[in-house]
């Protein structure tokens, strides 16, 4: 039998079909992988005990021909999603010991469609970060290396421990969250596959917020198809979210292998950045053969303000998260620090129980937004935000289907390596995935080869609102025409 931790989502749901094993086999050998690979830190939060509880209850249902979409099928979840009774902290020490008395909607849709939960997985403090090295609980460790060289590297961020751990087989499949690229650039760091869907698409109720006009919920996946049947399971109408959309789940699954003949794929000039390396110019290069060769035809566009985009969003990201973040005081829940008086009990929990980048980010936030500075950078910021998301508008009314680009500008760095003595340099990292949030658009990430080092790259492609069918047709083109990337050696078992 193959390794039941190497199977895709897809194959382990026809698996536990065809009764080859039970949920309860499928779960119990990755609760054993997990804890042979704790040296990645990729969980903060493991869940055996329920996990093989769920599993039993699938079993059953699959024995009474009962089965949910994803029955039996173990996969972990992000530390920003709440789950009812389990240990929830989005990964930050002002969070410590909260135990959530009610379920996010997007973990109460995976279980009612049958999902088993691994447990809580790590992630950049209140996913601000493109590293994953902001967690209370420490970096999550690449499970990829250079060859040669057995230097840590990150998984990218914020969702890095749920990229971690699918590529890592400790996970099936694994929910994240995007605000600024936290999905689709940890997935294009590790070889998984990760898709940022339409803003409104999925909903955001009981999940913690850190920008709330970007935050998206998404899944990361080995495959295009598991990450569209993770999609199918987690959309939907939710009336306990106003920006939630009232639209019917398409048959994302159905739409991995319509192909893209006759759709018109936009290269957007502006992605040329200067110092572009030659690596991600030629996997771009690639892609775009790759979708021609399927029959689709390849368009030149412009997106004229997208050099606008990484500014803008580092106004509106923390003038968001700076509203967001004021309820953590230490009255109600978490963290509270001891104080002479009621203030003193606000300043010293906080100052305690914050990050250094998450107060970073509050301090900018709250700057932007004050009296004498909040037209000159917020509301300019939000103007830009109109202005990219017109550019996307304008392209798509001229008759383009989906936009390719790159998915970051390098392949994954070492942990340490950057934003120490500079956090703009981190933010780069975010270059090609903002305009999406901006926009509310979106965007897939698909592995697409490995660099000279022997590290994944990634290819994004951008569609119009609500149309992530045409994302899982023509990424899984790519996919095939790059072939699976196979997963890294298992040096920390």
């Amino acid at each position: 039998m193959t390794n039941l931790t190497d199977l895709t989502l897809a194959e382990a749901r026809d698996g536990l079909a065809k009764k080859d094993f039970s949920a309860r086999e499928l779960t119990q050998a990755h609760i054993d992988a997990m804890e042979k690979a704790r040296d990645l830190n990729a969980y903060v939060l493991e869940t055996p005990d329920q996990a093989l509880a769920m599993a039993e209850a699938s079993d059953a249902r699959i024995a009474k021909g009962e089965a949910g979409p994803l029955e039996g099928l173990p996969i972990g979840v992000k530390d920003l999603f709440c789950t009812k009774g389990v240990r929830t902290t989005a990964c930050s020490k002002i969070l410590d010991g909260f135990v959530p008395a009610y379920e996010s909607t997007i973990t109460a849709n995976l279980w009612q469609a049958g999902a088993v939960m691994l447990g809580k997985i790590n992630c950049d403090e209140f996913a601000m970060g493109s590293s994953n090295e902001t967690s209370a609980y420490g970096p999550v460790v690449s499970p990829w290396r250079r060859e040669g060289s057995d230097a840590k590297l990150v998984p990218g961020g914020s969702s890095g421990g749920s990229a971690a751990a699918v590529a890592a087989r400790i996970a099936l499949a694994a929910t994240a969250t995007d605000t600024g690229g936290s999905i689709r650039q940890p997935a294009a760091f590790t070889g998984t596959v990760g898709i940022k869907p339409t803003y409104g698409r999925c909903s955001r109720w009981g999940t913690v917020a850190f920008a709330s006009s970007l935050d998206q919920a998404g899944p990361i996946a080995k495959t295009v198809r598991d990450a569209a049947m993770m999609l199918a399971a987690m959309a939907g109408p939710d009336a306990k979210d106003a920006t939630c959309v009232d639209m019917p789940v398409p048959d994302y699954e159905a739409a991995v292998d319509r192909g893209v003949k006759g759709l018109r794929i936009g290269i957007p000039k502006e992605y040329r950045m200067p110092g572009m390396p030659a690596e991600i110019e030629g996997l771009w290069e690639k892609g775009r053969d790759w979708l021609r060769a399927a029959g689709a035809e390849i368009v030149e566009i412009s997106l004229p303000h997208t050099r606008y985009a990484l500014p803008a969003y580092y106004i509106v990201a923390p003038a968001e998260a700076s509203s967001n973040l004021a309820r953590y005081d230490g009255v109600r829940y978490g963290l509270r620090v001891p104080g002479r008086d009621i203030v003193d009990m606000y300043e010293k929990t906080r100052a305690e129980g914050f990050g250094r980048e998450v107060k970073r980010r509050i301090m900018i936030g709250t700057y932007v937004l004050s009296a004498g500075y909040y037209d000159a950078y917020y509301l300019r910021a939000q103007k830009i935000r109109t202005l990219i998301k017109r550019d996307f508008e304008e392209a798509y009314a001229s008759g383009i289907d989906a936009i390719l680009t790159p998915a970051t500008p390098s392949s994954a760095f070492g942990i340490g390596e950057k934003g120490s003595a500079d956090p703009v340099e981190m933010y780069l990292n975010d270059v090609f995935t903002v305009t999406v949030n901006m926009a509310g658009l979106p965007g897939i990430a698909v592995p697409a080869g490995l660099d000279a080092q022997g590290l994944p790259l990634g290819l994004q492609l951008i569609g119009r609102a609500f149309d992530e069918e045409t994302l899982f047709a023509a990424g899984r083109v790519i996919e095939e025409a790059a072939g699976r990337i196979a997963p890294p050696p298992a040096w920390w078992a």
